[in-house]
Formats: structure tokens, sequence, C-alpha cells
């Protein structure tokens, strides 16, 4: 893991790569007790517009904090923000790859706020979630 210091704008900050399986919604679902008919009826799920059970968009939403967290470590849990938007549903039996890049640095004294660009994409390359993470933290 690069220290605060040594990130440079236009740095890459690496990729997971999950497969979304109703087991792992379901799980989900319990723990954050949303049991929403559209992420765990796939009956029900069936006969909506979305035409079977979709994930829960927090559920994607910690995949990304997850990239953040390997990148940046603890400075992420203390000093880290999400804002994105959701483009489109991840499916069981898609497999969604979290991606970013570091847009801009900050540096004011010892304070520092890196920005930086998050995407999720499934396997067809179709944009799930995108938006920006920023890191505000200070600089030993």
């Amino acid at each position: 893991m690069l220290k605060i210091s040594e990130w440079e704008e236009g740095m890459v900050l690496g990729l997971i790569t999950r497969d979304i399986l109703q087991e792992n919604i379901n799980l989900y679902a319990e723990a954050s007790r949303d049991f929403n008919p559209i992420h765990i009826d796939q009956d029900f799920a069936r006969q909506t517009p979305l035409g079977g059970t979709i994930a829960h968009g927090m559920l994607i939403m910690a995949y990304v904090s997850h990239l953040m967290t390997m990148t940046f470590g603890r400075v992420w849990l203390t000093g880290g923000r999400l804002d994105i938007r959701f483009k489109s549903p991840a499916r069981p039996g898609d497999t969604v790859t979290v991606s970013g890049k570091v847009r801009q640095i900050e540096r004011n004294g010892s304070r520092v706020v890196i920005k930086c660009e998050v995407l999720c994409q499934n396997q067809k390359g179709e944009s799930i979630v995108s938006g920006e993470a920023v890191l505000k933290t200070e600089e030993p």
C-alpha cells in the first residue's frame, strides 16, 4: 500500500471483481434487514419491469468501498466518502468489476484531499455505478 505522499494524479487504484450470486443478495438482505421482494423473491421480481431479482445498491457500494479500503487502508475508513450514481442494476449471474483512478490531489499544508473516479461495470462493460470517492486526511 502506497503512502498518501506517494499518490499522484492519474494513478490507477486497482481492480476487484465480484460475482453476483442470489445467495449473497439474500445474505445481504438478512444483514441489512432490507427484504424488498425485488431483491429476494424471484417469482415476484420476474413479474416486474426489471424481469428478475437485482442486487441491493448498497451491496454494490460496499464493493466500491472495499476497493478504496484495499487502496488506502484505515485512512479511507476514517476520512472517505462516496458520491455515486446508480446507472443500472446488478443481477444474479453478473460479474461486477470495480475500478478507479486518482483524478485530483489537493495539498494544503499537511491536509490532503484525494478525489478519485470510481466505476462498476458488469461483464458486458455496462456501467452499473459511477461517481467519485473523496479521501480527506493529514500527512504526517
